[in-house]
């Protein structure tokens, strides 16, 4: 037995035959060049603008004790209510009110 094989002769050995060994190994076709485009970008949403936390105080307010009463609304940019009432009860002295009495704190 010779040890010099061709190639055809080793892939026949190695797979078995599954076509006639008549023909001859065709070298293969070469595939068709595809061009891809690219795709068009994907539309971004707007995005929302994030909220701030906010709580709302409402106090009852006076200038003089068991005077005429004015009811003030104040937005705190905080969660704390103990900072929103402090904030809400700065704002009502800067406007010259003495008495207040703290009505409400809501979330917004």
């Amino acid at each position: 037995m010779s040890n010099d094989l061709s190639e055809e002769e080793m892939r026949l050995a190695l797979f078995g035959s599954s076509r006639p060994s008549a023909e001859p190994i065709a070298p293969p076709a070469p595939e068709p060049e595809v061009v891809v485009t690219p795709a068009a970008p994907p539309k971004r949403r707007p995005v929302a603008k994030a909220l701030s936390p906010k709580l709302r105080v409402i106090l009852h307010a006076t200038r003089e004790f068991e005077g005429e009463i004015e009811e003030l609304v104040y937005d705190a940019n905080t969660l704390s209510t103990f900072t929103a009432e402090q904030e809400a009860k700065a704002a009502a002295k800067k406007k010259k009110f003495r008495y207040f009495d703290v009505v409400s704190i809501k979330p917004i």
